[in-house]
């Protein structure tokens, strides 16, 4: 897959560009598909999902919703076509390994690997999710597995929302400590950042703050 993984989404035109980049086509041309999972999974509430499908909306040529939760029920037949048809999937925030357990209950996190054409916009937690594990600090819901590990489809994990205003739990030393007990490369990005990962080569798309932990890459 492509990746765009954010702390908050299209926050700025260096990442709509990354975004339009990736698609290979523009934005009114390409068909998007919301997944709100993560916000059930969280403390905003029942709005957490709508607000997040409303300003998902950027002029795509249509926008569908996918909710996970629902997937075991319906045919596989019916559902994987949705998904592939799609040119991009945006992946909302909420909680991670809510959204990593339904990922792989819904058997979607079995189907991504194989959509090599998709583009996949994380929102926080959607980005998380990808990544090896998250780290003490992101584990809220517990998980049936009872540790932090996630999907794994990137080599290196996420600490978002970087220095934000309204939390101290976001802040720069917060993000050093996360990043010692990780252990592993890393990456700590704010809202106007984002990591976009294409065909194995990983850049950092940015009008704000980042800071990676480990080697050199």
């Amino acid at each position: 897959m492509r990746l765009l993984l954010t702390s908050a989404g299209i926050t700025n035109p260096a990442i709509r560009d990354a975004l339009v980049d990736l698609l290979g086509k523009p934005i009114s041309e390409s068909h998007a598909l919301c997944i709100p999972t993560a916000g059930h999974g969280s403390s905003f509430g029942p709005v957490g999902p709508w607000r997040f499908i409303r300003g998902a909306d950027l002029g795509w040529k249509s926008v569908g919703v996918l909710e996970l939760t629902a997937l075991p029920t319906i045919d596989r037949e019916r559902w994987v076509p949705w998904v592939r048809e799609a040119d991009v999937l945006l992946v909302n925030g909420g909680d991670v390994l809510y959204l990593s357990h339904w990922m792989r209950e819904s058997g979607l996190a079995d189907l991504l690997p194989s959509l090599t054409r998709t583009v996949y916009v994380g929102f926080s937690a959607g980005s998380l999710v990808l990544t090896p594990r998250i780290g003490q600090a992101f584990m809220d819901w517990t998980s049936p597995t009872g540790d932090d590990s996630t999907l794994g489809m990137v080599d290196f994990s996420i600490f978002p929302h970087l220095d934000h205003p309204d939390s101290r739990e976001y802040s720069l030393a917060a993000a050093e400590r996360w990043a010692a007990e990780i252990a592993g490369p890393a990456y700590a990005i704010d809202d106007d950042t984002a990591i976009k990962v294409n065909d194995g080569t990983v850049e950092v798309v940015s009008e704000g703050s980042w800071k990676f932990f480990g080697p050199a890459r």
